[in-house]
């Protein structure tokens, strides 16, 4: 699987505000949530789309499981 790259502060576009788009990043990948029920607007429940939530996900009630619904769509690149 060959996937494009972005760096955060592509990611952030990716909000669902400035961009149409609503993406987040887990362990270097980032997820297509446009489609997701959960992430109307850019927002699940306290999370704001356009970040990385890899640190975040110890406080949901769920698992990361949840990001095996979703197919990677790219890498997160590594900052300089």
């Amino acid at each position: 699987m060959d996937l494009p790259s972005y760096t955060k502060q592509q990611l952030a576009l990716r909000n669902g505000q400035d961009k149409p788009q609503i993406w987040v990043a887990y362990k270097g990948l980032i997820y297509d949530m446009t489609d997701s029920r959960l992430w109307r607007n850019g927002k699940h429940y306290e999370h704001w789309a356009g970040q990385d939530l890899t640190d975040e996900l110890p406080d949901a009630p769920h698992t990361e499981a949840v990001f095996e619904k979703f197919i990677p769509i790219a890498i997160l690149a590594a900052p300089n």
